[in-house]
């Protein structure tokens, strides 16, 4: 086993016992060893793929995501809300298929976690070898709404390149247009 996979597979553990002790609730000797114990166990029985990280964090672009993230976060929020308390009216809602541009394995499951955080929002499917996240959309009447929707999204996947993504991918992004 390879240097870096030995260290991913440290970090994965002490992530689990990690988690393991604030189920617990407490930290005591025995739940951290015995934490550390289940965590290896899973980890032997269920190995995880390698996934392969050609990037580096960006700072700047870090903060543009996370500002834009939170603010997405909010304002969806509300809007949830706001729909949740409308007597009468009955939402309507689509299913929307969003191609990525640049469609790592790493780039796609950010793009569809930050999606699936943000309320009114849902990967129902993803098609892993054709980059295309199928996403439920709340409030989407009109093709014009759906086309804007794939357009956030694109622009998502544009702030999450520019802040975590290789020199490769962020070619790509700002070579093909949104």
């Amino acid at each position: 086993m390879k240097g870096g996979r030995w260290r991913d597979r440290c970090i994965a553990a002490l992530g689990l016992t990690g988690i393991w002790v604030l189920l617990w609730g407490s930290f005591s000797a025995l739940t951290f060893v015995g934490g550390l114990i289940i965590a290896v166990i899973v980890l032997v029985v269920f190995p995880l793929p390698a996934v392969t990280y050609a990037g580096r964090i960006h700072p700047l672009g870090t903060l543009r995501f996370l500002g834009r993230f939170l603010t997405d976060m909010v304002v969806a929020s509300f809007q949830v809300v706001r729909l949740a308390f409308s007597f009468g009216h009955v939402p309507t809602s689509a299913i929307v298929a969003v191609k990525l541009r640049a469609p790592s394995d790493l780039g796609l499951t950010m793009t569809a976690e930050a999606l699936s955080l943000v309320p009114g929002s849902l990967i129902v499917d993803v098609d892993r070898k054709k980059g295309v996240l199928y996403v439920h959309v709340l409030e989407v009447k009109s093709a014009e709404q759906a086309e804007q929707f794939k357009e956030d999204v694109l622009e998502l996947e544009r702030r999450i390149i520019r802040a975590f993504g290789s020199p490769a991918e962020r070619r790509i992004i700002e070579e093909v247009p949104a």
